[in-house]
């Protein structure tokens, strides 16, 4: 039986392309092995990186440029999306354009002190476009600071014991006293504002944001335990001040506790993120008609099956019996468990052992004769069977 069509459904691989690029270097790849057959690009998005011009794109919608406050606390350019399409006015906030790990310099990582101020500003330029809903996506975040930051751009005061408001960054959170919402913006009561989180991601406990992800964004040893302990402060006093036990609800943790932050403050709910970004694209549809499917993302790990889109496109294939082959820059710990979910062969990208910024640059090229390398093997398997 010949391959008639080939549905190439990626993440992007994180600070080196995007999406849409990595799509298009599987394609390449696979059209310089099989030309005449049908290859449809899906990139897809879990809420992080690229999240809002995408689903821009999907809807038939654009995006917004706003000026916001970074990370570190100086300007950066960023934007929202406002949504095409029937419904209620939706603009997608993509948190990761105003507090991504992309906007940190490499030599001030320190999630001890970045902040999520600016996510609120984008959420407060979202509500002056007089939207209905708003989507905020959760991933390649920079922060671990329980979204207070977001919630002082909205009004939040936020203090410590001597009734000062803490300044940025999840490690002030050690000292935090209370939490006044008296002072939020008002026109929070009247939009829909959903979150698309990972509900593996809690916000405290052995599992919380701090200690999973902490070090992936910069923290020694010694900033994980005070950021664990600074979660817990917050949790406890958003428990007492706001009436919600957020400390391991599924997706409090989203986004170093972004999630946690936005529920309890501006009654937001916590969505699966592909419950969320998979409404506007019809992926399962795609899949469905598919001989075969390419997926990738930058690491293939222990983690990729706690909602990572090769794990959920590899769900969606078996369910329809379509093999499912992942791509990646990196195959890492206990990457065997992904055979469970539905992914049946894992390749490397990698030609040979790389410096990490050779590897970067040159992802989209190795992408894309990976790809090519990956389908030969797969039309001499064929031949045999």
């Amino acid at each position: 039986m010949s391959i008639r069509r080939i549905v190439v459904a990626p993440s992007g691989f994180k600070e080196s392309l995007s999406a849409p690029q990595t799509a298009s270097a599987i394609s390449a790849g696979i059209e310089r092995v099989l030309p005449d057959t049908a290859v449809q690009s899906l990139p897809l998005v879990d809420g992080g990186e690229g999240s809002a011009a995408a689903l821009a794109e999907a809807t038939g919608g654009h995006l917004v440029p706003v000026r916001v406050t970074g990370p570190v606390g100086e300007p950066v350019n960023s934007h929202y999306a406002l949504l095409g399409g029937p419904g209620p006015r939706t603009a997608m906030v993509e948190m990761a354009a105003a507090a991504g790990l992309s906007l940190v310099p490499r030599d001030l990582r320190d999630p001890g002190a970045t902040t999520s101020f600016g996510v609120g500003e984008l959420i407060s330029a979202a509500l002056d476009a007089g939207v209905d809903r708003i989507l905020v996506g959760c991933g390649d975040s920079g922060i671990c600071d329980g979204g207070a930051g977001a919630l002082q751009a909205l009004g939040a005061r936020i203090t410590d014991a001597m009734g000062r408001p803490v300044g940025f960054g999840g490690a002030a959170l050690a000292d935090v006293e209370a939490v006044d919402l008296s002072g939020l913006d008002g026109r929070i009561v009247g939009t829909d504002i959903r979150l698309a989180v990972n509900q593996h991601n809690v916000l405290c406990g052995e599992r919380g944001v701090a200690r999973v992800f902490g070090p992936q964004k910069g923290a020694t040893p010694a900033q994980v335990e005070l950021l664990s302990s600074a979660m817990e402060r917050w949790a406890k006093v958003i428990e007492r001040d706001l009436h919600r036990d957020l400390r391991d609800a599924p997706g409090s943790g989203a986004s170093g506790g972004l999630g946690a932050g936005l529920a309890a403050g501006l009654g937001a709910a916590l969505l699966p993120r592909f419950e969320v970004m998979f409404e506007h694209v019809d992926i399962a549809g795609a899949i469905a008609d598919a001989d075969l499917v390419f997926t990738g993302e930058g690491s293939i790990d222990f983690q990729t099956p706690r909602g990572k889109i090769p794990a959920e496109v590899a769900r969606i294939a078996s369910a329809h019996r379509v093999p499912v082959v992942a791509l990646a820059g990196t195959i890492g710990t206990d990457a065997h468990l992904n055979y469970a979910t539905g992914i049946d062969a894992i390749a490397s990208i990698l030609p040979s052992p790389l410096a990490l910024d050779d590897a970067l640059g040159r992802a989209a090229e190795y992408l894309t004769d990976a790809a090519e390398r990956t389908m030969r093997l797969l039309l001499v398997g064929r031949a045999l069977a």
